[in-house]
C-alpha cells in the first residue's frame, strides 16, 4: 500500500479480469493492456469502491466482498464489461 489506501474492489475486479482473460471461454477476446484496462475500468465503474488503510481493513472487506453472493453480482458486472470492450475496443490494431 505505497499510496497509504487502496481499493479492494479495484483489487478483486484487475485480478478477476487477468483470470477470465486467461481462460477458454474469452480466448476470441482482445488481450492487450489497453483492452484489459478498460474492462477493469468498466466493471469499477458499475461496482461500489471499498477503499482501506490497513492491511486488517484490507482483508476484513476482501472477506466480506469474498461471499458467493457477492463474487456472482461482482463477476456479472465484469462479464458484462469485457463482452462490451470486446464489442467496441477502443485500441490501435496496433497494440
Amino acid at each position: 500500500m505505497d499510496k497509504g489506501y487502496i481499493n479492494v474492489m479495484e483489487e478483486m475486479v484487475a485480478t478477476l479480469v487477468n483470470f477470465y482473460m486467461t481462460g477458454n471461454e474469452y480466448q476470441t477476446f482482445c488481450k492487450c493492456k489497453k483492452c484489459r484496462n478498460d474492462m477493469i475500468a468498466l466493471s469499477l465503474n458499475n461496482l461500489p469502491s471499498h477503499y482501506v488503510t490497513t492491511e486488517e481493513g484490507r482483508e476484513r472487506i476482501y472477506d466480506q466482498l469474498n461471499t458467493e453472493e457477492n463474487r456472482m453480482w461482482i463477476n456479472k458486472r465484469i462479464i458484462n464489461a469485457i463482452h462490451i470492450v470486446g464489442k467496441y475496443p477502443k485500441h490501435d490494431n496496433t497494440d
